[in-house]
Parts: C-alpha cells; sequence; structure tokens
C-alpha cells in the first residue's frame, strides 16, 4: 500500500460517516466526528503528505457552523445568551430556552459558567409596589413545557463576570436539573435588546 492510499482511505470513511450523520441529523455524532478530524488533522504529518489538504478541506466542509441545542433526559435547552458587557465584574442576565419533553417535573438547581465567579437564579416579584427581583433556590421546569428565562421572568444571574464579554463570544456553561442531570450549553454573546 503506498502513502496516498493510507491517507485517501481513512478519508473516503469519515466523509460517508459524516454524510450519514448529516443525513439522519444526528447533531452529536457531527460534533464526535469534528473532534475525529481534530485527530486526524493532529496525527497526519503535514510533511510529505499529498493528502493533508484533502483532510483538511473535508474537516472544514462538514463542520457544524452552530452549536446544536443541547440535551439530557427529556430536556433541551437552548437559544442560550447574554448580554454584551465591556466591564469585568458585572452582574449580567443568561438568558435561554429550555423545554421539558417528559411526563416528570424537573428544575434548575445550579448553573456554573467560567465567564462568573457565582450564578444566581431570579424571579421577578410582581407583589406590592414596583416589580423586584428576588433570589430564589430552582427554577421549576414544568412538565411537558417550555420555559423561555426572560429579564421579567425567570432567569440566571452570572455575578461579577471574569472578563469582558463581546458581541459574537461564545462559552460553555453547565446547567444541573434536579432530575436530568448535568447539561452543556454553549451561551452567544449578543448586543442587548
Amino acid at each position: 500500500m503506498n502513502s496516498m492510499t493510507k491517507f485517501i482511505d481513512p478519508i473516503g470513511k469519515l466523509r460517508s460517516r459524516v454524510l450519514h450523520c448529516l443525513r439522519s441529523r444526528e447533531a452529536a455524532k457531527v460534533r464526535t466526528i469534528g473532534r475525529t478530524c481534530d485527530k486526524a488533522l493532529a496525527t497526519i504529518r503535514l510533511t510529505g503528505s499529498p493528502c493533508w489538504v484533502l483532510v483538511v478541506l473535508t474537516c472544514l466542509l462538514f463542520m457544524p457552523t452552530q452549536a446544536p441545542a443541547a440535551q439530557g433526559e427529556g430536556l433541551t435547552v437552548s437559544d442560550a445568551w447574554t448580554p454584551a458587557t465591556d466591564e469585568v465584574g458585572r452582574d449580567i442576565p443568561l438568558l435561554a430556552t429550555i423545554r421539558n419533553q417528559s411526563d416528570a417535573p424537573d428544575a434548575l438547581m445550579r448553573v456554573r459558567c467560567p465567564v462568573a465567579n457565582f450564578s444566581e437564579k431570579h424571579t421577578i416579584d410582581h407583589g406590592e409596589g414596583a416589580p423586584a427581583m428576588r433570589a430564589i433556590s430552582s427554577i421549576p421546569i414544568p412538565a411537558g413545557s417550555t420555559v423561555i428565562m426572560k429579564p421579567t421572568e425567570y432567569h440566571v444571574m452570572l455575578l461579577q463576570t471574569r472578563q469582558p464579554l463581546t458581541v459574537g463570544g461564545r462559552f460553555s456553561c453547565a446547567l444541573v436539573f434536579q432530575k436530568a442531570g448535568t447539561i452543556e450549553t454553549e451561551v452567544e454573546v449578543r448586543r442587548s435588546p
């Protein structure tokens, strides 16, 4: 087997696996294949290999451009975002959509994000007088429902940001649910509405 055949055969297998995943819309497998591309690039000697360009192009062509919704035990977390801030040490809301497709209620218990020192779950108290933000122990996620976290309703506050957050930036947060466990989700930094 010559050196060209050694490199072309794995590329064909990788391409067919990616095409199968894309057709079946299995986004988690596409992410795994993206990691496979990274490993393939790390193991190929770019000098002396005429096929390295094909490997790079194949990986770039089939890499997902937007992270799919994060899922776990009947819960789906999507559209997670936070407003941009130029300052360190700010408190900013983390907003997301949480869909519970199971027959059992769940609750958001904790949020861990590397861009903030702490986080708190909040609701808006519309009691007597002006509405006021109030810390709560968990955010309920009723069975068969969708909770859209908004600044005027349930939301998570990221307290004491550790770095400036610029529009278009992304970072991951771990959302810990009572029953579904931990779900890692990608958060986008957006311009405030």
